[in-house]
């Protein structure tokens, strides 16, 4: 099986910029004030594998092209995964069409000029590898055969690999033009022990940007391994409020929770407890957190946002006061502030790490919950109201017990964060929100 040549990332860009243009220069033809159009390319790869054997093998390319058009003050969009001359012309067709017939808003239009990016250093994101089946398919068996080595493991959920690259292009009426390309490698591995009402079942996986930073295939075979035996004889426990402490990829989605709560969205809306909360402490004062878009090689690295925005650094939550929200442009422009840079989304969270490890954390505890996993979506960004099924493992003299299951943890997300006591140094640099284990003070912990 031949190997899918590495692109030519100019020549792409090159072309992904003609046809952003010439949806620009249709849409001016067309009546349009203004226009913005996003237009990419994505090349994949990705493996599935199962107990020794190829479950399946997908390649892909992607392409498409959106546009948004401002007649006045009123907004059309319509997209395309046609990049065609024709199919171009007839999204900014349909795109025209809608905003004659949208109402006016204020906040509709083009982000503002002077914040546009100037410069476009290099972020060191794009790693591209030929997109080779063979060993592709060599590196998910060889992560599923390590997990697969331990005795206690009696099956297989499977393991995976994939590869990927994308190049894109926003541009607008302004003259803005940007160029950004990324590459991304990833592996999993998925494991059960046990038997019947017994079984057990656990993962790991690593991501990067570069196949070289990827942890060795058969590491992350035996991590899932470990983890999954650890399950084993998982039990509940009474209802009770004891000290947690959520591992550090459990607790990216409590910052997760945060973030939400202090974007522009829920902000304008009135949908958000965290409504009006710039200038408050949320924190203790010892909690930062920073966003970083400029890490070379990092997971959510960017120079301009969605909008064509530079990004930059800044402190979202400084000595635990939260600093300001996350907004793009139309967002800001209804809560009557200045986009942050933020269109799309943040940009590498950074949660400062105490100087404790997560066994030092635990020992700290005490007595407590170590929580590993969350279920259900029992989180309301309107109240702050949290509860999660979840499941991890009993603390006791600052070491684990034994595995618990069927569990439901429960507070509200105000209190929680107030309740945060240390993050630790076990930092997971795998996702845009990066941080380690978080220790809380207490929660209720609602069992059998």
């Amino acid at each position: 099986m031949v190997a899918q040549a590495v692109p030519d990332r100019d020549q792409d860009l090159s072309g992904l910029e003609d046809s952003a243009q010439a949806a620009m220069d249709y849409a001016r033809q067309l009546g349009a004030d203004n226009s913005e159009v996003s237009a990419s390319i994505h090349y994949g790869l990705s493996v599935n594998v199962r107990m020794g054997e190829v479950e399946t093998l997908e390649h892909s390319r992607d392409r498409g092209l959106g546009i948004s058009v401002y007649l006045g003050k009123s907004k059309g969009h319509a997209s395309s995964a046609d990049l065609r001359g024709e199919s171009i012309r007839s999204s900014v067709e349909r795109a025209i069409d809608i905003a004659r017939f949208t109402q006016a808003d204020t906040c509709n239009g083009l982000a503002p000029a002077d914040r546009l990016a100037n410069s476009f250093p290099d972020l060191d994101l794009w790693h591209p590898q030929p997109l080779d089946a063979m060993a592709t398919i060599d590196r998910a068996l060889r992560c599923e055969a390590a997990g697969l080595e331990s005795a206690e493991i009696t099956n297989s959920d499977g393991g995976s690999a994939s590869s990927g690259f994308g190049l894109s292009v926003y541009a607008n009426s302004n003259g803005f033009s940007g160029r950004k390309c990324g590459s991304r490698y990833g592996q999993s591995c998925v494991l059960v022990v046990g038997e019947g009402a017994s079984m057990q079942r656990d993962y790991w996986y690593d991501s990067q940007r570069s196949i070289s930073d990827l942890e060795d295939a058969q590491q992350t075979g035996r991590e899932a391994a470990r983890r999954t035996i650890m399950r084993l004889g998982a039990r509940k426990i009474p209802t009770c409020e004891v000290p947690v402490l959520f591992a550090p990829e459990v607790a990216r989605g409590l910052v997760g929770h945060l973030m939400a709560a202090i974007s522009g969205g829920p902000q304008y809306r009135n949908a958000s407890f965290l409504k009006d909360a710039a200038g408050e402490q949320l924190f203790p004062s010892w909690v930062t957190m920073s966003e970083r878009p400029g890490i070379p090689r990092g997971p959510g690295s960017a120079v301009f946002d969605a909008e064509g925005v530079a990004t930059a650094d800044r402190d979202i939550i400084c000595d635990g006061v939260l600093d300001g929200y996350v907004l793009g442009s139309y967002s800001a422009c209804r809560l009557g502030l200045q986009t942050t840079g933020n269109a799309g989304g943040i940009h590498n969270l950074m949660v400062e790490p105490g100087e404790y490890s997560a066994t030092q954390l635990m020992q700290q505890m005490g007595t407590g919950l170590l929580v590993t996993e969350v279920m259900g979506q029992g989180v309301s960004i309107v109240t702050g109201d949290y509860s999660r099924g979840a499941s991890g493992f009993w603390i006791e003299n600052g070491e684990i017990q034994y595995p618990v299951e069927e569990v439901t943890i429960a507070g509200n997300l105000k209190e929680m964060f107030r309740r945060f006591e240390q993050v630790g140094t076990d930092v997971d640099n795998r996702s845009n929100t990066q941080t380690g284990s978080i220790l809380l003070e207490s929660m209720i912990v609602a069992g059998s």
